[in-house]
C-alpha cells in the first residue's frame, strides 16, 4: 500500500467507504469523510468519475486563501462562500477553501490516453477540494473529483506535501 519512495506519509481514497485515510510510515493517523463521483469509477475523459489507482500530488492551490474562499479555473474569485451566494448561483459546482491537484501516475490508466480516449486525471482536473458544508459526505455527488467539509480540507492541506502519493481505491 506504500510507496517507499521518498515519502512516510500517504493518502488513500476509499470510494466504497467515501473515506480519505492519512498514513504515516503505514500507521494510519488520520480518516476524513468525503464524497466521491456520482457516476462512479472510471477514468475517461468527461466521464465524471473518479479514477482509481496511484497519483500524487501535483499541485496545492489556496494555502492564504480564507476557509470559504470560491475558486473558479484554480483562481480565488474573492468570494466568500455563504448560502446567499450558494442560491444566486444553484448549479455551480462549488470548489471552496483548498485544493490539491491530482496527478495519475499509471499509463493508460489514470495517465496519459488508452484505447478509449483520454483518462489523464491532472488533465481532467480532478482534485481534492472543499465544498458547502451543506453538501452530503459518505455518498458519491461530485462530478469526479473529491470533496471534503471545509475545516477537513484545510487541516489535511498542512499535512500534505506536493508530491506525495495518493492511492483511490474501490475498496
Amino acid at each position: 500500500m506504500t510507496n517507499k519512495k521518498t515519502h512516510d506519509t500517504e493518502l488513500v481514497i476509499n470510494i466504497a467507504e467515501q473515506t480519505l485515510t492519512i498514513y504515516q510510515q503505514q500507521t494510519e493517523v488520520g480518516r476524513y469523510t468525503v464524497s466521491t463521483a456520482k457516476n462512479g469509477i472510471g477514468s475517461l475523459q468527461d466521464s465524471g468519475c473518479t479514477p482509481l489507482g496511484m497519483h500524487t500530488i501535483a499541485e496545492k492551490i489556496g494555502g492564504s486563501e480564507p476557509m470559504n474562499a470560491v475558486f473558479i479555473g484554480r483562481v480565488p474569485t474573492g468570494e466568500i462562500y455563504d448560502a446567499d451566494l450558494g442560491a444566486l448561483h444553484p448549479k455551480r459546482d462549488w470548489i471552496l477553501s483548498r485544493i490539491l491537484w491530482l496527478s495519475g501516475l499509471e499509463d493508460g490508466s489514470n495517465k496519459g490516453c488508452n484505447e478509449q480516449g483520454g483518462c489523464d486525471t491532472y488533465q481532467r482536473y480532478i482534485y481534492i477540494h472543499g465544498t458547502p458544508d451543506t453538501e452530503p459526505m459518505g455518498m458519491p455527488l461530485s462530478h469526479g473529483c473529491i470533496r471534503m467539509r471545509n475545516e477537513d480540507i484545510v487541516a489535511l492541506y498542512e499535512q500534505v506535501k506536493a508530491g506525495m502519493p495518493v492511492t483511490i481505491v474501490a475498496e
